[in-house]
């Protein structure tokens, strides 16, 4: 087993570590959730969730939040921001924490990096401990984030989806040679907090196997990008708990066209209950993504401990 592997696959008993109550912020007119990359996917997922919670939230990345936050929020020096950061050492996203945090804006960290530049310039840390040998590529790390964000929103974060998440991992992992045998062609679509759990899908799959891939709101793949669907394409649906049926009807459609379809809590030529409830559906799925994108580059012999142009951390002079 491969050193990305096994940090996909050894990463929930750090998931169990960081259960637990976090003390909920006080309410803010808005809530910032900001973030560059995999942190920036996590944000949008964070930010529907924090909206369902009743806490108005915007999810911006972070060199945007850092240079034009007018653009976003014309009140952003009153809002509470929630940077997020694996490192903790992200050039754009310790900025806009340290901006913000000089006009007069609450800062929360997010980070798995206790002794960090974004843990000095915050007001109130939340951290993580993750896998020791996690490499460039963001696996446990993304996973902890996400759980850390859902508890500083008041989600209860039971210990049972540590069974569901592994549940889904180990099923699709059954199937995943059938699955993707033969296939190019990766388009992830899933709609509210899922849609930034599908991006992180689709950058896990890019990162790791250097295969070109999108992600999309479900019901928008069809003004468009439909078109390129064929018999090279894996369509990963993640289904919410909106229109499920309308996003089944989907998925027949693209299976029609000659896709291969998994399906996460719906209709697919792979097809799980996710066993969780919606609010923890994206953690709980999550892993079994990241371990797509591995399967997809051990399949074209690509080693991920080391992807073509990336490097751990992204500081900038």
């Amino acid at each position: 087993m491969g050193i990305t592997e096994a940090t996909i696959v050894e990463q929930f008993p750090y998931w169990q570590r960081a259960i637990g109550p976090i003390a909920t912020p006080p309410k803010a007119a808005l809530t910032v959730f900001a973030g560059c990359g995999t942190s920036y996917n996590l944000a949008l997922s964070l930010s529907a969730l924090s909206n369902a919670a009743g806490r108005p939230a915007i999810a911006v990345p972070g060199d945007e939040w850092l240079h034009r936050p007018q653009d976003h929020w014309p009140d952003w020096q009153h809002t509470h921001v929630v940077a997020l950061s694996r490192s903790g050492e992200t050039t754009e996203t310790v900025a806009a924490a340290r901006r913000s945090r000089s006009v007069g804006a609450r800062v929360t960290a997010i980070t798995c990096e206790k002794a960090s530049a974004l843990a000095r310039n915050c007001d109130s840390l939340v951290f993580a401990a993750t896998h020791p040998r996690e490499g460039i590529v963001m696996t446990s790390s993304a996973s902890l984030m996400l759980l850390l964000g859902l508890q500083l929103l008041g989600y209860v974060v039971d210990p049972g989806v540590v069974g569901a998440a592994t549940g889904l991992l180990e099923g699709l992992d059954k199937q995943l040679p059938g699955l993707i045998a033969g296939r190019s062609h990766f388009v992830f679509l899933g709609g509210g907090p899922l849609y930034g759990v599908a991006l992180e899908g689709a950058l896990k799959l890019m990162e790791m196997s250097q295969i070109f891939t999108q992600a999309f709101h479900p019901l928008e793949y069809r003004h468009g990008p439909i078109s390129l669907v064929d018999e090279q394409t894996v369509a990963v649906m993640l289904y919410g708990d909106v229109q499920p049926e309308a996003e089944a009807l989907l998925a027949g459609e693209l299976q029609q066209k000659g896709a291969r379809v998994i399906g996460f809590g719906g209709p697919g030529d792979f097809s799980q209950p996710v066993g969780v409830t919606p609010a923890l559906a994206g953690l709980a799925i999550l892993p079994a993504l990241q371990l797509l994108g591995e399967r997809a580059a051990q399949a074209r012999n690509i080693d991920t401990v080391a992807p073509r142009h990336l490097t751990k951390v992204v500081t900038l002079a």
